[in-house]
Order: C-alpha cells, then sequence, then structure tokens
C-alpha cells in the first residue's frame, strides 16, 4: 500500500468513527423523546445565578489551565531559547488556533515553535514532545488505576481476569513512569533505528533534561490534570447532583484515559468525545443529554475560545526571522 493510500485511508477511518458518533449522538440521545423530556425537567431546577457562578468559575478554571500549560512549556524551552513568561502564554495560544485544525492537534507543535528562534524550532518539536509525554503519562497512569476500579466497580469480571487487569496495568503504570523519568533510555531507542539515526542531535535534546526538571514538568501536568477534571465536576455537578465526587472523578479519568488513545481532528472532535462519555456515564445516570451538554461546554470553553483567542498573536509571527 502505497503513503497515499494509507494516508487515506487513515482520514477515512476518522471520518467514520466522526460520523458513528454524531450519528450515535443524534438518534439515541438527541432524537429520543424520553431523554429530551429528563433533560427538560432537570434544567427547570437549576437558578440562573447558580449557572452563572459555575461558567465563571469554569472559564477562570480554563485560564489556569493553560497559564500551566504556559508556565511549562516556559520551563521546557530554559534549555533552548529563554522567553519571557507572557511570551510563552501567547505560543501557546497560538499552538492552539492551530491545533484545532490539524489531526491529532499536531499543529500546535507547528504555532508554539513558530515564537523561537529559527535554528532553535526543531529543538522546540523535540523539548514540546517531553512536556506531551509527560501529560500523557499522568493521564495514563491515573487512567489505568480507574479502569481497573471502573472494572471492579460495573463489570464484575471472574476473579481471574480481574486479578490479570489489575496486573497489567499496574505493570502499564511502572513503564511509563519509568520511561518518563529515564527519558534517555527512550531516546537511545530511538537512536539505534537507522533511518532516524540523522534525527539523533534532536533526539538527544530530549534526553538533556535532568529528573529534578522532569519531576518539575510532572507536577505542571498533574496540576492540569486535576484542573480540567475538576471543570468536569462543576459542570456535571450543576446538571447531574446525584453522582457522586469520587465516583464522576474516576469516570473522567476513564474518559481521559480512553480519550487519548483516539485518533481525530480537533475541529470536529466533540463527537467522538461525546459518544464516549455517554457510554461511561450510562453505568451511573440516564441523562446522557446533560454528559453531551457537560463535554460540550467543556470542549468549547477549554479549546475554541482560547483558540480564538490565540489567534490575536498568529499575527504576530515572524515565519522568515533569521534570528539565531
Amino acid at each position: 500500500m502505497t503513503a497515499r493510500a494509507k494516508k487515506l485511508l487513515s482520514y477515512l477511518l476518522k471520518l467514520g468513527i466522526l460520523v458513528l458518533a454524531f450519528w450515535f449522538i443524534y438518534h439515541r440521545i438527541l432524537k429520543n423523546d424520553d431523554n429530551l423530556h429528563k433533560f427538560s425537567v432537570l434544567v427547570s431546577h437549576i437558578t440562573y445565578s447558580r449557572v452563572l457562578i459555575t461558567m465563571v468559575f469554569v472559564i477562570l478554571l480554563m485560564i489556569v489551565n493553560w497559564t500551566l500549560e504556559a508556565l511549562k512549556w516556559w520551563h521546557l524551552t530554559r534549555r533552548l531559547s529563554p522567553m519571557s513568561i507572557w511570551k510563552s502564554i501567547e505560543s501557546v495560544f497560538c499552538g492552539l488556533t492551530w491545533a484545532v485544525f490539524t489531526p491529532n492537534r499536531l499543529g500546535e507543535y507547528g504555532g508554539r515553535v513558530m515564537f523561537l528562534p529559527v535554528r532553535k524550532r526543531i529543538h522546540g518539536v523535540f523539548a514540546m514532545a517531553v512536556g506531551s509525554f509527560g501529560q500523557n503519562v499522568i493521564t495514563n497512569v491515573l487512567g489505568a488505576g480507574a479502569i481497573v476500579w471502573f472494572f471492579y466497580t460495573f463489570i464484575h469480571p471472574q476473579w481471574w481476569i480481574m486479578l490479570g487487569i489489575t496486573v497489567i496495568a499496574l505493570v502499564f503504570m511502572a513503564i511509563m513512569l519509568t520511561f518518563y523519568f529515564n527519558i534517555k533510555w527512550m531516546v537511545s531507542l530511538l537512536n539505534r533505528i537507522k533511518f532516524l539515526k540523522k534525527f539523533h542531535r534532536f533526539f538527544d535534546i530530549m534526553g538533556k533534561y535532568k529528573f529534578n526538571e522532569l519531576l518539575s514538568i510532572m507536577w505542571f501536568c498533574l496540576g492540569r490534570f486535576f484542573v480540567f477534571t475538576f471543570q468536569y465536576y462543576l459542570i456535571i455537578h450543576l446538571l447531574i447532583p446525584e453522582i457522586p465526587f469520587l465516583t464522576m472523578g474516576l469516570l473522567m479519568f476513564v474518559f481521559f484515559f480512553v480519550q487519548s488513545a483516539i485518533p481525530s481532528l480537533d475541529v470536529l472532535d466533540i463527537g467522538v468525545r461525546a459518544l464516549t462519555a455517554g457510554k461511561l456515564f450510562s453505568y451511573v445516570t440516564d441523562q446522557s443529554i446533560a454528559v453531551v451538554v457537560a463535554i460540550s461546554l467543556i470542549y468549547i470553553i477549554n479549546l475554541i475560545i482560547p483558540a480564538i483567542l490565540g489567534s490575536v498573536f498568529v499575527l504576530k509571527l515572524k515565519f522568515f526571522d533569521r534570528t539565531a
């Protein structure tokens, strides 16, 4: 199969996932009169002041979320080309503008590194990869633990299957943490791949981060993870207050874990997110429309609004700046 055919197949698969997600939402949720009635009864008891206060807090947490990401990016770039914290914030929001139109948010890399000197931009991609890896480690480690809880609480498999799931989850968590804090091992493996050897000087950038630096980056990642988890809690609790805090949080951990494994195009990602969350929360509530509304609101607040704000910073980019 040619590279072009593979790329076409990849896009068709992603399109199929999106179409299926939107079909499911429309026919199983939005077109269901019973769901609509339940949702209308639910929201009729929510006061305007509660909605306003909740949304203000969620938007403030969005600012905290991306400020933490900007501080993480500022920390990562200190080895390459030190920048001010404000410039780091600009680059993060600019990256979000690029991200919503590219598969798996790859444009976010391009948008951010354009704020670095030309000769440091490729290095910046690999520095950003360290931060992304740290965020994925947090998502996967906490998600794997939550999946064990999910199977034990809702699926109730036989004891030996449950034991197997637990062991696999623990091994997976240990591998993720070990590779992150020993990122030089991963760099060494990449450098052994023949066709990647010519990029070794860029991979080596990743291996230069020391344990203390990686730990600091991890704290930023952990902070972001709990910030956007709390955002979901606030909106879902507003709409479906009967779900216990711990249950809701652990379900969100599973949701983030599953979501991180699904390839998608950010600008159309809302359908896939709603489908995934709707299926998970069906174990604790029949308010499927409320779940879709919550997921959609967080998506708009955390990604679409920052992407719009970031469009202002795109105008400041110097594509052909030759500064060293």
